[in-house]
This record gives structure tokens, sequence and C-alpha cells, in this order.
């Protein structure tokens, strides 16, 4: 997950409301439900210490969302009367609406319910072109089309050779239509970056336009078995997104796990454990920060200062390096605010097949990291 949305958390000291709103129930009584939770997310944060201006920012930002149809949820983060960043969800939050106050936004959650979400093409083939469809799991939008030859189509099945003629006319039709949709969507992967392409259509015209994509593509297309019609497409399109999460999460495990062992010039390019991170947090050394949800480092407390790599297991150590002012923090989001300083990404492994993921990394958190 590319962390750089996640700057205008960090422009300004806390503390810091963090709420996460669950909007995946839709029924008759919804906006009443909905100013419920405004009113109980904001005397949750109220109880918890939260100033009045930042609990009333809260509330109004949730009212607003009492007649929204938005699929899953949305994250609310605010301090001084101000709502900073309110990302979508692309999965609902576990347990219900929540809320934090707290001297760092509680942005972890995020890796799970938002970050690790895969935006696809779903491309609709025909034999005269393609629409295009952009998804991810909060929204689809029109991606644009490509109309190809719409003259001769259909095959005859007649044996004489004029006929055949027409046959082979048809046949180069198929392919000059084929060719004409895959390289469209080529240029749409490129402009969406989309990290899946999914075709849809008949067996034929999918295999066709599979086979004209260039070859930096393949690893990222998949056919799937329903047609546009079907009730099952977006089940099917859901499980190649899940796949495709899946198969990334592993990826990064297997890099962790093999950078365990030290290279040909005897460095170490992972590192787990709380005092290991923070270490190389404090020397701008994390490359990519790997967070196991379950694991019991995440809600450790360490300690941080005003700065993204002032950060400490005892606050003592902050004092010896010259930090003055110190307050408690959640591991996981002190390490989260270090890689955003550094432009570093994170993953969420809660993904990963589970033989992989299991105590991988030990205790929750860990990293690889960068050297020069």
């Amino acid at each position: 997950m590319d962390l750089a949305f996640l700057h205008p958390l960090y422009e300004h000291p806390g503390p810091w409301a963090s709420v996460y709103v669950d909007l995946s129930v839709h029924a008759e009584d919804t906006p009443h439900q909905r100013h419920l939770t405004a009113e109980a997310m904001a005397r949750d944060l109220k109880d918890q210490g939260a100033d009045e201006a930042t609990c009333d920012a809260v509330r109004d930002a949730i009212e607003e969302l009492r007649h929204s149809s938005e699929p899953h949820g949305r994250a609310l983060f605010a301090r001084a009367g101000e709502v900073v960043l309110d990302p979508s969800l692309a999965r609902p939050p576990q347990g219900g609406s929540w809320a934090r106050w707290a001297p760092l936004p509680r942005v972890s959650p995020l890796l799970d319910l938002e970050g690790e979400d895969a935006v696809c093409v779903v491309a609709y083939i025909d034999r005269k072109g393609a629409d295009f469809e952009l998804r991810s799991g909060v929204a689809r939008e029109d991606a644009g089309s490509v109309s190809g030859r719409q003259w001769p189509l259909h095959r005859t099945s007649s044996a004489e050779w004029s006929e055949r003629h027409f046959q082979l006319r048809v046949e180069n039709t198929w392919e000059h239509n084929a060719a004409e949709i895959a390289d469209a969507l080529a240029v749409c992967q490129e402009e969406t970056k989309a990290d899946l392409l999914i075709l849809v259509g008949e067996e034929r015209e999918r295999h066709a336009v599979h086979d004209r994509l260039p070859q930096r593509l393949h690893d990222r297309v998949t056919e799937a078995p329903h047609g546009a019609g079907s009730r099952l497409l977006d089940a099917d399109v859901e499980a190649a997104r899940a796949a495709h999460e899946r198969a990334r999460a592993d990826a990064e495990l297997e890099r962790f796990l093999a950078g365990r062992a030290p290279d040909a010039d005897g460095r170490v390019v992972a590192a787990e454990g709380v005092p290991a991170l923070v270490e190389a947090a404090r020397e701008h050394r994390i490359d990519e920060l790997l967070i196991r949800p379950d694991g019991p480092d995440n809600h450790r407390e360490v300690w941080i200062g005003e700065d993204p790599d002032q950060l400490a297991v005892r606050r003592t150590e902050l004092k010896i390096l010259g930090e003055q002012h110190s307050w408690p923090a959640r591991a996981d989001d002190a390490l989260i605010r270090s890689a955003v300083a550094t432009a570093a990404p994170a993953i969420s492994v809660a993904t990963a097949s589970e033989a992989r993921r299991e105590d991988v990394p030990v205790g929750g958190l860990g990293a690889l990291l960068r050297w020069s």
C-alpha cells in the first residue's frame, strides 16, 4: 500500500480522533441509525478526552453520511475541530463503528480495510469491440470502450469456395478486432494503473484478446467463466481480486523470509520485533513495512517525539537523543508514521495463504530494510 495519501495526518501534531464508520447496513431506518452512530462516536471521543470542536466535527461528518449509499464504510481522522482525511473503506470495519482519541491517528486498520484493495479493469468483450469498467471494492466507473470492424462478423455453414472466402474474411475481422481490443486494454491499464484485468465474454473471444495482450500484462490477466448477464459475474470478479491480493501478500512474505538470511555482503534485509524496527525507523532504513493484524506487538507501547524518526522503546531513550517532549503510542501506528515520512510502503499479510502467514513476522511487525 502506497502511504503517500496519509501525509496530511502528519503535518500537524496530535492528539487525533480516528473513527471508523460502518456503512454496510442499508435499511428503511438507516438515516436514523446513522444519526445515532454520529452521536455515539462523538460521545465516545468526548469520554476519551477529545475537545468539543473535534467531537462536533466528527458528529457533523457522520451526519452527512446519513443517506450515503457507500457499500462498506468510511474512516475519519480529525483534530482541532477539523476532519483532515476521510477515505472510503473497501470492507466494513470489524465489529461495527468505533472511535479512538490518541497522540497519533489510528491508521493501521486501513491496511486491511482500504489499502490492499486490488483495482481491476473488467473488459466486456464481443466480436464488435469491448467496454471497459474500472472496479475497486468501493466503486465502479466507466473506463472507455473500443469498436473494431463491424463486418463481416458471422460464419456461414456453406462449403462453397465463395463462402469459404467469406469465412476467411470473418476470421480476419475477428483477429483484427481482438488486436484492437488488446491494444486498447493495454492503454487502459497503463492509464488506470489497474492491478488486474478481467476478461468477460465468449471463450473464443476472451482467448483471442488474452493472446494478443503484451507479455508484461500476462500475469495480471484472468478470465471470468460467467458472462455479462450472469448474476454470478460479480462473484467471479471478487474471487479474482481476492486471489490477486493473496498472491501479492504471499510474494511479500516470501521476500521477507528470504531476507532473514544474510545476503552476499553479509547483510540481513529483514527485521522483526519492536526494538529492531524502532532502530531501523530512526535510521530511515525501512523499505517496506509488513503488519500481521493479529500480532501482539502491534499495540505494544512505544514513545514518540514530534518528528517521525523520534521514537523509542523507552521514554528515557528519547531524552538521551535530545527529545524533550514525548508521548506514548501504539507501535504499529508509530512505525507507519515513520514509513510515510520516508516514502516506504506497507502491507498487511492478513490476505496471505494461511500456511505462509502463521507467526510471520514474529510479533506481527516486520520490515524489509534498505541499506544504501
